[in-house]
């Protein structure tokens, strides 16, 4: 118990190069370890999960309940990764009712709508892409059609009759506190953590019941938590009748594609060019002290793919291992290039401590690689660290990774 107390603080015991392995977990899908030597003698291990995409299936999942990754790994399924960025906070009584930021969408069902244009995740049409999608289109409020856009983008100069700005659990602001045991604390002030004040606004909260997504509150000039529902929906006056109480809500399009021909879908990190050269305003606020200031160095989760193939690969690291923190955005970009992928097309997962891939090894328990050191926090001030390295942290988003040939 007394070694595990102290992986707190020092985290060292993680930092060993990995052997060089591949294995197998079903036909068309491969994990390859190896580890790669850094600038200043720092290293990184790199665990590379290659998938075939016509002889598997891909699928972004996500749950305001959360699941731990290798309990995706059961029948049919083969792999998992660790997903999309998603809100976290040491405080468990202030959480978003939708954890996950920008978009989201699940089994059809738009669960969250982006702030921001950002690369996403889609299943369209039972394919898997990656895009860029613009934070605008078209949604129904009781049958009556409305654009909107998201309240992180400029707004439009000449906004049409019945326009609707997006806020949400992305708009918010991390803080951080100094605390003895575990070095800091995140959470986010509810005070402060509103829509913006405005006399001609009215904000409408927007939550996902048995019937669907309907209007659950009115705020008439703002102030609305960000966090109460899926999503906010701010009007200006003339305010239409039809936005009330109970009213359904009915995502129509998404940027230029139709909602109803995206399966599933989440927002993703910048890309590794994107990073690297410190493009990544549209996520710095939400997560915090920013994972891609220039030479920070933390584990890393990338995901590239094409036509054929998805690739994702974890850059494996822990905070508190010095020579074995993780990489820096740059050297992300550099080892996307020595894998003949373009940095500019490979994009951020979730990562830090939620970097992890889990799999069946052979015919033994699901086995998992990346973030090994992870402790979970104590809640209260005499509960000890215990170590929960294989199933890492709780999610809120994940791929999963399902053989046709095993189902």
């Amino acid at each position: 118990m007394a070694d595990i107390q102290s992986l707190a603080r020092d985290q060292s015991a993680f930092a060993h190069p990995t052997a060089i392995w591949t294995r197998r977990p079903a036909p068309g899908v491969a994990l390859a370890a190896r580890p790669f030597h850094l600038a200043d003698g720092c290293l990184t291990n790199a665990y590379t999960l290659t998938v075939d995409l016509d002889r598997t299936q891909v699928r972004p999942v996500s749950s305001t309940a959360g699941f731990h990754l290798r309990d995706l790994v059961t029948g049919p399924a083969v792999a998992a990764v660790s997903g999309a960025f998603a809100y976290i906070s040491d405080n468990p009584d202030y959480q978003p009712a939708e954890p996950c930021l920008d978009l989201a969408v699940r089994d059809q069902h738009v669960a969250s709508l982006p702030t921001i244009t950002k690369p996403a995740l889609l299943i369209h049409r039972g394919r898997p892409l990656v895009r860029t999608v613009a934070a605008t289109g078209t949604l129904a409020i009781a049958g009556r059609p409305h654009a909107w856009s998201g309240s992180k983008e400029p707004p439009p100069p000449t906004p049409p009759p019945g326009h609707l700005t997006v806020f949400g659990a992305a708009n918010c602001r991390i803080r951080y506190h100094d605390d003895a045991r575990t070095g800091f604390r995140r959470d986010t002030d509810p005070a402060t953590n509103t829509t913006p004040r405005d006399p001609l606004a009215l904000d409408c909260t927007v939550t996902t019941t048995p019937t669907g997504p309907r209007i659950t509150a009115l705020h008439p000039g703002g102030g609305a938590d960000l966090f109460a529902g899926a999503h906010l929906l701010r009007s200006h006056r003339p305010w239409p009748g039809h936005l009330a109480l109970g009213a359904p809500v009915h995502v129509t399009q998404i940027d230029s594609l139709a909602a109803a021909d995206v399966d599933s879908a989440l927002s993703l990190g910048p890309s590794a060019a994107d990073a690297a050269a410190g493009r990544t305003t549209a996520w710095d606020q939400s997560l915090g002290t920013s994972p891609f200031r220039p030479n920070a160095r933390h584990a890393r989760t990338l995901l590239a793919i094409d036509d054929r193939r998805l690739t994702v690969t974890v850059l494996d690291g822990a905070p508190f291992a010095p020579g074995f923190q993780g990489v820096t955005a740059s050297e992300a970009a550099a080892l996307c290039e020595r894998a003949d992928h373009d940095p500019a097309a490979v994009y951020h997962l979730d990562g830090g401590q939620t970097s992890k891939i889990a799999h069946r090894n052979g015919r033994g328990p699901v086995d998992a690689v990346g973030s090994l050191h992870y402790l979970r926090w104590p809640r209260h001030p005499h509960e000890p660290f215990r170590w929960q390295g294989l199933d890492g942290r709780h999610l809120h988003s994940a791929l999963t990774i399902t053989s046709e040939e095993s189902r």
